[in-house]
């Protein structure tokens, strides 16, 4: 699709060519570390993905199983998983949680042992023995480390193979859904789950062996510390297992409120995804403040099922205090029970808790609460995956299946497939209705369209089908024009649908032989250079394409364009008029070589003149001999049409040439048709046709790369990538969003007391196992002459001198201090506890509060931003803003922050700890600290900027996605399916080599700092036998059980700290967004409010004017000087890219204005936009409606009443209409109005128009996709509505703007002529003489008349106005039926 884009070519990964100690130790990547040293990478930079994470590759793979699952009766994505990889990884995660859980139980063994060596007069333990043991418990630690990261890399390898898969299927799927009302939300849910659901499995799988590894080590370390300890051992599990069930509550609320959270970003995602697509609409109607208000309430209820998340993720955050508990309860047992204490026991006891606590209480429900999420997430899939019916397309994904000649039987195998055959749906084993009802052969040697009796329907998401066409016969043989006409709503574009097989057919049927190609109505045009546009999926051949360029009228267009037809243009064709657009739609439909082209109304868009270009030149020179249907609503050419179908509510009235229907006379609709007298039709000399199929097969043999040589594509504003660390000012920023200190402080106040208070629970008990050693050794006696006594009851007075101490008395003595001290401890754990918990609550509180500002000012930020903001950014990169990038802040965010503070705070209380034992191991500590550091710089450099570009290369995956859904039938009429499918790979890969890139760097610093706190470890442990008279056995324990602890955290401390930068570019995302600079405030100063109502009278001045689009840019109006008096109606032509809706855009102030636009003697740049805008109405191009109910697109301020919005209704002849619809005002609108035609919604906007009452009205080619009948009606209700406005009209079709009381003649940008049409009319060779010579002869006569009335009635005076505006009327239907 975008083939004239930069293709990068990387070089090639270093990985599949290394050694296996080299891809095991990641010393592959030392040259990347060594480039991040020197500034952020580039995008060119990285490496080739790997052959294996081809998204093409795993994506065919799983279409294979997936089809498998569809035969059976409960298709599942699990199933699907397992059986794709479940060979390799189920034996593998076994292998290694063996080897793991043998070392765990080991470990502390060792450790007892070895504080047993340091008891005072133990002569068991040798000290060779002794070293065995350290050299036990360190190569304890180091197995576990040197297999764990290769294996999680493995992991999260499979983990991308299922995100590419499953993107690649929901893709493929977004290509198959039917146009359907029901499938109404689809989009926002695609995008979604390729944003968010499909990231879940790589946590998933990391966590899935925890889940049977937990309960298989607490069995193992629940014997052994029953050998340690006896029964007090049961005592303390079973406390610490009776947290579990409260956990796999937690872990099924916690799925429930992810479910729910999903839901509620959806529907945010989906409404911002409108607000963005429709922003000029809201900026011009002042709607901002409405949009806020819906956008607020979703958000709140998304941030109601967030803080539930949350809330859970705080309890199971205070699960580490449960350790410290069960040490109490086991320890407090087994000294009741009259056993003595030694420090060899309450060490290997309280290493055993700490291992148990880390695999069943944190990781344990951790797996369940990630699996579960998953789960959903595979739910999701599904469902998208069997959602939204198929549409009907049998234009084959792959070009080569030419399924259509080898008609076969359905066997019984292919029911079971659910395929698609050649048309019909089989859905699994019932062959639906529409059967064999549509064939179409591409290659068929007698080209036709032919239809008999077909009745076919829309099918909606309630249910009910909503009729299309019925009992639809016609006969179109090869090399004819057709033209369909008819009302609004009557099933012309439907009928059109019918033909490409978007809809399904219910009865009759319909024979399309040829190759289709299609225009349609709306034009779709994607991000991409015009020559992408027009080009699109077919092989370039420049002879073609300069013809076709000729024919659609873009010659003019394309010198105008900075680049030519290699400028690039913005998503929806941001940057083009929507002439054209319209254009390069219709060429796109022209360049396609087909049989059958179905034009749906290509000309409605475009001036007269540029129309008239267009029909002689590309629709009945340029496919002369081809079969045309064109619908459409300009009937001065029906004249030339060989068959004419006139259509009325999806039955055909009447059909034949325009003569015979001409003659019946019954048709009034065509009683309006210009005749041409020109004689065009005869002027086709066969000759010339002859001659030109001639020249177009000796053009088919060369194609040539879309690109010439020494041609290139400007590079349009790339998403900007933000360099270096991230700054201060960030952070800064996240904090400032709390909006108060004071809460800040206290909640890191409340760390700090955690910390101290839980490593004063420590010291506490190694303080008083040394006690319980002492008494052990030497009585009572010893220790109450001990120079420091322990904390007695002052009530005993003991006096060591008065009386002998019996053994009796020392008991009582001891006992009672043994009370103190369990009392002692029991109160501080208990206070420990309370702190713990605030700490927690109280910091996810703060951070929910935080994300909810950051969102509502982002909001702010984008809604207040000008349009050329809009313009100049995709909607996929804003879009990434709100879903990515606040999920981030969301969720992500706040779990690595509490990490990071958590183990900043942790770590300092370790250090303090082990200095305590011993001093000199501060020394190590600070050589590893600073080594640490060094790793973890090199490490940020380039995982940052790898980072970066990830976030960034997955913004085009879901641009395509929405482009995708914007141009679905073009995309499977033209049969780009594959095209695009190879497209999205494309993105899927560049994405895939970051992420591969992100995650070696990420596991190379996990691997190199675990080896590193390993070193540590073995110091703090050799240290104390080198040094050996000098500890205490308490100490020794103390010092190495909290150093092991250090091993996984500093590792993983330190990559939440570079994690935690990896988020904040979430943040800076965001704020670089909240700091976009605004338009001019919405409410006006004091000093400049308008004294009276304003605008009373309504003349509007433009005084030296000039617009850009940007301050940069040149000029697109100049000097424009002209003077609108009060309820004077001016209409503004010009050709296409004139600066017609430029002068829209000054009015409503949505550039850059230089100069003065008065508004009764108002100077509208000292107004507030919302005072401005909202005075002014307008009726836009583009009719935008947004999803809700129909009241809240008339209006969404909820300023006015029923009875109200339905007398407007009835203006506009829409009443009938919606009151059969179910809920009437209540009726659902579905994603931007889809399910009203688009001339439906261009009334739907004049009903608002009406409805606001402002003195000035502004309709922008407003009455461009309607028949007619219809226009005539407009023009009727505007006459009858705002007679006493000032009314803009920019049209296309002269015939609307003839009696107007002026026109405005634009080129250029300039203005050339401001008059009455008639004197206009009047000057040989001027603009408007020019553009209505255009249109030929008899039409140019007939337009010339009726300027003259409406002159001669200006002259005469509006002495009887209603009998003049009926006069005008009537000639404006003359002026057409002439």
């Amino acid at each position: 699709m975008n083939r004239t884009r930069k293709k990068v070519v990387r070089p090639k990964n270093p990985y599949t060519e290394a050694s296996f100690f080299s891809q095991w130790s990641f010393w592959w990547m030392r040259d990347l570390f060594k480039r991040g040293l020197k500034g952020p990478l580039t995008d060119e930079e990285l490496y080739q993905h790997r052959k294996t994470l081809d998204s093409e590759r795993v994506t065919n793979k799983f279409a294979e199983l997936w089809d498998d699952e569809l035969k059976r009766d409960d298709p599942s994505v699990v199933r699907m998983i397992l059986r794709a990889y479940g060979k390799i990884f189920v034996p593998l995660g076994l292998a290694f949680s063996l080897a793991e859980t043998v070392c765990k139980s080991c470990m502390p063994l060792f450790l007892g042992n070895l504080v047993g060596y340091f008891a005072v007069n133990q002569t068991e333990i040798s000290e060779q023995t002794a070293y065995l043991y350290a050299i036990g418990i360190v190569i304890c630690m180091l197995v576990p480390v040197l297999t764990f990261h290769p294996f999680i890399f493995y992991i999260f390898q499979v983990g991308t193979k299922l995100r590419l898969a499953l993107s690649g299927l929901i893709y493929r799927k977004v290509l198959q859904v039917s146009k359907s009302s029901s499938n109404d939300g689809l989009r926002g849910r695609a995008i979604n789950i390729l944003s968010n659901d499909l990231g879940r499995f790589d946590v998933a799988l990391c966590f899935l062996h925890d889940t049977w590894k937990g309960p298989m080590e607490s069995l193992i370390i629940g014997f052994l510390m029953y050998r340690q300890i006896g029964i007090s051992a049961v005592i303390g599990v079973s406390f610490m297992l009776s947290f579990i069930p409260l956990q796999a509550w937690a872990a099924k609320k916690a799925a429930y409120y992810r479910q729910m959270t999903a839901e509620r970003t959806d529907l945010r995602v989906k409404l911002m995804n409108e607000i963005i697509q429709g922003i000029q609409v809201i900026k011009m109607y002042a709607w901002e403040r409405s949009f806020a208000r819906v956008i607020a309430e979703v958000r709140l209820k998304e941030v109601k099922a967030i803080r539930g998340t949350a809330y859970i993720h705080a309890a199971l955050g205070c699960t580490s205090m449960i350790s410290p508990l069960s040490v109490f309860l086991a320890l407090c047992s087994y000294v009741y029970l009259g056993d003595p204490l030694t420090a060899q026991k309450v060490y290997t006891v309280s290493s055993y808790f700490n291992m148990l606590n880390d695999s069943m209480v944190t990781f344990w429900p951790m797996s369940i609460t990630f699996i579960a999420e998953a789960l959903v997430s595979a739910k999701r899939c599904k469902e998208f995956l069997l959602d939204g019916d198929r549409a009907e397309v049998p234009i084959n994904l792959e070009a080569n299946q030419q399924t259509a000649k080898n008609k076969r039987k359905i066997t019984k195998e292919d029911k079971q497939m659910n395929v698609e055959l050649n048309g019909s749906l089989l859905s699994n084993g019932i062959i639906t209705q529409h059967n064999r009802l549509r064939d179409y052969d591409p290659e068929a040697t007698k080209k036709c369209v032919v239809l008999k009796n077909v009745s076919a329907s829309w099918d909606t998401c309630d249910g009910h089908a909503n009729c299309a066409i019925e009992d639809f016969s016609t006969d179109i043989p090869d090399k004819t024009l057709t033209a369909v006409v008819g009302p609004v709503g009557a099933g012309k574009s439907s009928f059109l649908n019918v033909l490409l097989g978007e809809v399904g057919i219910d009865k009759g049927e319909a024979m399309v032989h040829g190759k289709v190609s299609y225009a349609s109505q709306e034009p779709w045009v994607f991000e991409g250079t015009i020559r992408d546009n027009i080009v699109f999926v077919e092989d370039y051949n420049e002879r073609r394409y300069k013809k076709v360029v000729k024919a659609c009228g873009l010659e003019r267009d394309m010198e105008l364009l900075p680049r030519g037809d290699l400028t690039v243009v913005g998503e929806r064709g941001v940057s083009l008029s929507g002439g054209q657009k319209a254009r390069v739609s219709l060429a796109r439909a022209v360049y396609r070589k087909a049989d059958i082209y179905l034009l749906d109304d290509p000309l409605s868009a475009v001036d007269t003149h540029v129309g008239k270009h267009i029909f002689d030149r590309c629709i009945r020179d340029f496919l002369a001999n081809k079969i045309r249907i064109l619908v459409t609503h300009q009937v001065q050419y029906l004249f030339d049409v060989e068959h004419l179908l006139l259509m009325g509510n999806g039955k055909i009235l009447a059909q034949g040439s325009y003569q015979e229907l001409q003659r019946s006379r019954q048709f009034q609709f065509l009683e309006q048709t210009l005749h041409d007298e020109s004689g065009i039709g005869d002027t086709h000399s066969l000759k010339s046709q002859i001659s030109r199929s001639d020249s177009e097969k000796s053009m088919e043999h060369h194609h040539q790369q879309l690109l010439q040589p020494g041609e290139e594509v400007e590079e349009l504003n790339q998403e900007q990538q933000s360099v270096g660390a991230i700054k201060l000012h960030v952070y800064a920023s996240y904090i400032k969003a709390l909006d108060s200190t004071f809460f800040l402080g206290l909640i890191v106040a409340l760390f700090v007391c955690a910390r101290v208070m839980l490593t004063g629970v420590d010291y506490f008990l190694s303080r008083w196992v040394i006690w319980e050693e002492k008494i052990a050794i030497n009585g009572t006696a010893a220790l109450l002459s001990e120079s420091e006594p322990m904390p007695t009851n002052d009530t005993l007075a003991l006096n060591a001198t008065d009386t002998p101490i019996t053994p009796l008395i020392a008991d009582k003595i001891e006992a009672g201090i043994r009370q103190e001290l369990v009392l002692f401890y029991a109160t501080i754990l208990g206070a420990t506890l309370i702190v713990y918990l605030l700490r927690t609550f109280g910091f996810f509180k703060m951070c929910l509060r935080i994300s909810l500002h950051l969102h509502d000012r982002l909001f702010r930020g984008i809604t207040r931003a000008s349009m050329y903001f809009f313009n100049t950014n995709s909607s996929g990169r804003i879009l990434n803003r709100f879903s990515k990038d606040i999920r981030t802040v969301d969720t992500d965010l706040p779990h690595t922050l509490l990490d990071c503070m958590a183990f900043i705070i942790d770590v300092s209380g370790v250090v303090i700890i082990v200095a305590i034992a011993n001093y000199w191991l501060l020394v190590p500590a600070a050589i590893i600290g600073t080594v640490l550091g060094l790793i973890r710089y090199l490490y940020v450099n380039t995982s940052r900027s790898v980072k970066r570009i990830e976030s960034i290369s997955r913004s085009p995956v879901f641009s395509l996605t929405n482009q995708t859904f914007q141009g679905l039938t073009t995309i499977r009429a033209l049969q780009a399916q594959s095209a695009l499918e190879l497209e999205f790979h494309e993105y899927q890969n560049t994405n895939t080599s970051a992420w591969f890139l992100f995650l070696s760097c990420t596991r190379a610093f996990a691997l190199w700092s675990d080896l590193l706190c390993i070193a540590y470890m073995a110091a703090v442990t050799f240290s104390f036998l080198l040094l050996k008279d000098e500890f205490e056995t308490g100490d020794v324990g103390l010092a190495i059980l909290h150093s092991t602890t250090m091993t996984g955290m500093c590792q993983w401390g330190m990559r939440q700290t570079a994690e935690l930068e990896n988020q904040m570019t979430s943040v800076e995302r965001v704020l670089e967004y909240m700091e976009q600079p605004p338009e001019a405030p919405l409410e006006t100063l004091e000093k400049f409010k308008p004294k009276t109502e304003w605008p009373s009278k309504g003349r509007i001045e433009f005084i030296n004017f000039k617009l850009r689009y940007s301050p940069k840019e040149a000029p697109v109006l100049r000097d424009l000087n002209f003077t609108i008096e009060p309820r004077e109606k001016i209409g503004i032509v010009g050709r296409t890219g004139a600066g017609k809706s430029s002068i829209i855009q000054s009015i409503f102030r949505l550039a850059c204005n230089e100069g003065m636009i008065r508004i009764d003697d108002v100077d509208i740049e000292h107004l507030g936009l919302h005072d401005l805008r909202s005075q002014i109405s307008i009726i836009p191009q583009d009719p935008v409606l947004f999803s809700g109910t129909l009241r809240y697109n008339l209006d969404p301020l909820d300023e006015r009443t029923d009875e109200e919005m339905w007398k407007a209704l009835g203006d506009v002849e829409l009443r009938s209409y919606v009151s059969t619809l179910i809920g009437g005002l209540n009726c659902r609108m579905y994603d931007g109005g889809s399910n009203f035609s688009v001339g439906q919604r261009q009334l739907v906007c004049l009903a608002r128009a009406i409805l606001r009452h402002n003195k000035i009205l502004i309709m922008d080619e407003a009455t461009a996709n309607v028949d007619p009948e219809t226009d005539k009606l407009i023009q009727q209700t505007i006459r009858s509505k705002f007679g006493h406005c000032t009314v803009l009209t920019i049209a296309h079709r002269l015939h609307t703007v003839m009696d107007s009381d002026r026109v405005l003649v634009m080129d250029a940008g300039e203005a050339r002529e401001l008059g009455h049409p008639y004197e206009l009319l009047q000057r040989s060779g001027g603009y408007l003489r020019q553009l209505v010579d255009n249109t030929g002869a008899s039409t140019a006569l007939a337009l010339q008349q009726a300027a003259e009335q409406s002159y001669s009635k200006q002259l005469l005076g509006d002495d009887d106005d209603t009998a003049a505006q009926d006069l005008n009327i009537t000639l404006a239907m003359e002026e057409k039926s002439q």
